[in-house]
């Protein structure tokens, strides 16, 4: 068979509705200043999908710094990867500012995050190795595992018992290959919206000999008093051996990072090939997300004000009956039952008619006959905002359970997409 033909008749799960609704359900356009409110399809719409948690994106300060820095440097300095051409004195800067604010001996900056997880995971282990992981884990430690030749164990979501069993497994493995343990673990689970149980883990690290990484892209800046993530939060930061966190959450920007010990950090910056063969971060970024650390450090108010908004909108919600699952974070999952045809009508109601722009997630990623509608707070929103949402989604329940959201008597979306 031909490639090309055996790739467009096997789009994949979500490839498969690639003909329906393109520019709406998938790949839309929001356009304007990233806020609260933003346009779509030339119409105002109150936005619950950015991961701008603490409002960052168009913040003066953080909007002068990037200016200042593109304009003084350009989008191209400097050129070439960190370990040939693309080192400077930001960079090594950042990298002991993020290392100190997660109290750990070193920290590499990494261009892209989900690329860095890959490496990070193919950099410290080998064929010997045992990995341990949890069954939700993101996309990006999925195919990080691609690229292991070892032995791997997973264990149902937050399952510690499971998770016993799955390392009392490895440890045998291991200590027939010669090999190490390595246990990975989200801080928060992006999706769910609730958070690894690190505690949990970590209570039997000695007695298994493992080592610990956490993926706390959603965490970083949002959970723990400070705003240092998950392991802050759940008082664990000295115990986590290796902590990832990305620019492009909380810090609203690009990159991402790494943080463990030095030796280990070392060990990576030569052996991460996603960094050795990609182009530095520009100074841009770099200078940038210096500013964007110095306010997650220096003005509490931003993570105060988005709990803020997090608190009213997943108390309201919940008031009203609605089920948010397991969150214990910013991000808030609404459960409603339907199949496609009542998720894609409940989506376009909800932006057509009431001018509401959340993410919607439908099977494979959830269970057939669930909808799930994803809302991310930040502190950009108003408690206006949060009432007003509240309202909305009570009057489309009511809607869904009357059977309002079919192709005969909702044929706006069939007609048009």
């Amino acid at each position: 068979m031909d490639i090309f033909e055996k790739v467009i008749k096997n789009m994949g799960p979500l490839g498969q509705y690639a003909d329906y609704g393109y520019g709406y359900y998938y790949f839309p356009k929001l356009e304007g200043e990233i806020s609260n409110r933003m346009t779509f399809r030339g119409k105002p719409v109150l936005v619950w999908s950015l991961n701008n948690y603490l409002g960052l994106a168009n913040h003066p300060e953080v909007r002068e710094a990037d200016a200042r820095a593109a304009e003084e440097y350009g989008m191209a300095y400097p050129m070439g990867a960190r370990m040939m051409s693309g080192q400077t004195v930001f960079h090594e800067q950042l990298e002991k500012e993020l290392a100190s604010f997660e109290k750990k001996e070193a920290a590499y900056l990494l261009n892209y995050g989900y690329m860095g997880m890959v490496s990070i995971i193919d950099s410290l282990i080998d064929r010997h190795d045992v990995v341990v992981y949890d069954s939700e884990a993101h996309a990006c430690i999925l195919d990080g595992l691609r690229m292991h030749m070892g032995k791997r164990f997973v264990y149902p979501h937050n399952d510690m018992d499971k998770f016993e069993t799955s390392l009392k497994r490895a440890r045998k493995l291991a200590d027939q290959t010669g090999g190490g343990i390595l246990v990975i673990t989200e801080g928060v689970y992006g999706m769910a919206g609730d958070l690894g149980n690190l505690p949990g883990i970590l209570k039997l690290k000695d007695q298994y000999g493992f080592r610990l990484l956490v993926d706390d892209a959603h965490g970083f800046g949002t959970m723990g008093l400070n705003g240092a993530g998950t392991s802050e939060e759940q008082h664990v930061m000295e115990n986590v051996d290796v902590y990832f966190g990305t620019f492009a959450k909380a810090m609203a920007g690009i990159g991402g990072f790494v943080a463990t010990d030095k030796a280990i950090i070392k060990a990576l910056a030569f052996n991460m090939r996603s960094q050795i063969y990609a182009k530095s971060l520009p100074m841009p970024m770099v200078i940038g997300a210096l500013k964007r650390l110095e306010l997650l450090r220096t003005k509490p108010e931003l993570k105060e004000k988005l709990w803020t908004i997090v608190r009213a909108l997943q108390n309201g919600l919940k008031e009203k009956g609605f089920d948010l699952g397991r969150t214990a974070s910013p991000v808030t999952p609404v459960f409603l039952k339907g199949g496609p045809i009542e998720a894609t009508q409940i989506v376009y109601d909800l932006r057509e008619n009431y001018g509401i722009f959340c993410s919607l997630v439908i099977y494979p990623v959830v269970p057939k006959g669930v909808i799930m509608l994803r809302l991310i707070p930040t502190a950009a929103h108003t408690l206006e905002d949060v009432n007003y949402t509240i309202n909305a989604f009570a009057e489309v329940r009511e809607k869904l359970d009357a059977g309002k959201y079919n192709l005969s008597t909702f044929p706006q979306v069939a007609d048009k997409y």
